[in-house]
């Protein structure tokens, strides 16, 4: 077997597989997020071709965005009854059969279908829940760095793809943007199949930074699918849930589905061409990245509730400072340094919060749901934002209201009670 091959490799040279398995995820998240925000810079391109009206397309996105977070629960329930490399694998391969089939759709239902449905299918089985799990089962040590590291690879989908994907359809035409993508998809799919584990214990390892005499971890008992609902309504009876759901959603609205679906659009309002705004873009996940990676050491260390608390409030800014930036190279640069800083920067603290409240064995599930308040906020936005810009004829109101909407979120997360129960996080303070 190679991934037994590359484990044993991997130990004569001191390093853990569990890092291996880190890799292998944060390219199928990267995937993923590549192709959720794919269809941002293809929406003017379609609209020129089939006539489709800006309203329209968002809905489509909307959707996509929506079933992608509420998928999220129970993607947590098929990851634990049928493992996560077959799981991964198949969302691999569906996520590169509808982008593949995308460049033959000629219709607003063909889209609908493909990029609407199968595509918020595909990406669901892949979403956010699943770097809370591999963070949760191969890591004991560095949890937060390594949940940080995984929510990066949305920024990194972005700077990787989004440029080249304007290049290609200024060059080529939209249907050639979305070959990186496919061929991506079918690499984490052969990477996924040959090496990718479901737990430590399937090589013969404990987790990174285990105990050397700890003992195995029990096995979890199979799921059954009412697993997410019961988990729900226990969760609903902690105000601290609401909280993290509440704010998880400004942070969608504020994020995927205004900036990431809209602002090459938004730019070509201000006379900025595809290329240099998808530039910006590749700018914030340059940003979002060091920005996500270092969230994930702070929330090891900090009060997670005094994070999010900055990161909210300095997106909020940000967002009431896009509309006068101007669009130069000035001012759009000042808006991605601080805007991309905290993209993504929510993820560790709201994991660590959630796991710190709910305990480990649920803590998947719970933020399942909480990442499905964010995706839900996501939709909002898209669709919100495209009929802002349908019937003002501008961005602006959108931009405003998700501005607004962060820093009531930076308010409302000290609400959560500052007790703290993650055993990590005393041991750093106490260091």
């Amino acid at each position: 077997m190679l991934a037994v091959r590359l484990s044993a490799f991997l130990q004569r040279r001191g390093i853990h597989y569990a890092w291996a398995i880190a890799a292998i995820t944060f390219l199928a998240m990267l995937v993923t997020s590549a192709a959720l925000g794919l269809p941002g810079a293809l929406m003017q391109p379609l609209s020129r071709e089939f006539g489709w009206s800006t309203t329209e397309l968002s809905s489509i996105f909307a959707v996509r965005f929506a079933l992608y977070g509420l998928l999220g629960p129970f993607a947590a329930v098929v990851l634990m009854r049928y493992g996560v490399s077959r799981v991964v694998a198949l969302a691999a391969g569906v996520i590169a059969t509808s982008l593949l089939l995308g460049q033959f759709m000629h219709s607003l239902g063909q889209a609908f279908a493909l990029w609407g449905l199968t595509l918020g299918i595909g990406t669901g089985l892949t979403a956010m829940v699943l770097g809370a799990m591999v963070a949760n089962r191969w890591f004991v040590q560095r949890k937060g760095l390594v949940m940080g590291l995984l929510a990066g690879s949305s920024a990194t989908g972005q700077l990787v793809f989004l440029p080249l994907a304007a290049w290609l359809i200024e060059q080529y035409g939209w249907r050639w943007a979305l070959v990186p993508v496919v061929a991506a998809s079918v690499l984490v799919l052969v990477l996924v199949l040959l090496f990718m584990r479901d737990t430590p214990a399937a090589l013969g390892l404990a987790p990174y930074g285990a105990a050397p005499d700890a003992p195995p971890a029990p096995s979890a008992p199979r799921p059954d699918w009412a697993l997410p609902f019961r988990t729900l309504a226990s969760a609903a009876r902690v105000p601290t849930f609401w909280v993290l759901a509440g704010t998880f959603f400004i942070c969608g609205l504020s994020t995927n589905g205004l900036v990431q679906t809209h602002f090459i659009s938004l730019c070509a309002d201000r006379g900025l061409g595809p290329v240099p705004a998808a530039s910006v873009l590749s700018m914030m996940g340059i940003f979002d990245l060091v920005g996500t990676t270092l969230s994930g050491y702070l929330s090891d260390r900090f009060d997670n509730r005094k994070l999010l608390f900055w990161y909210y409030g300095l997106r909020g800014l940000s967002l009431f400072w896009l509309p006068h930036s101007d669009f130069t190279l000035m001012g759009l640069s000042l808006f991605a340094m601080f805007y991309g800083l905290d993209w993504i920067a929510t993820v560790p603290p709201t994991v660590k919060l959630a796991a710190a409240e709910f305990g480990p064995e649920r803590a998947s599930v719970v933020f399942g749901w909480v990442f499905a308040a964010h995706q839900l906020g996501a939709a909002t936005a898209t669709y919100g934002a495209g009929l802002s810009r349908s019937i003002l004829a501008s961005y602006d109101p959108a931009v405003y209201a998700a501005g607004a909407a962060c820093l009531l979120a930076a308010t409302a997360v000290l609400l959560i009670r500052g007790r703290q129960r993650d055993p990590v996080v005393l041991a750093a303070k106490q260091a």
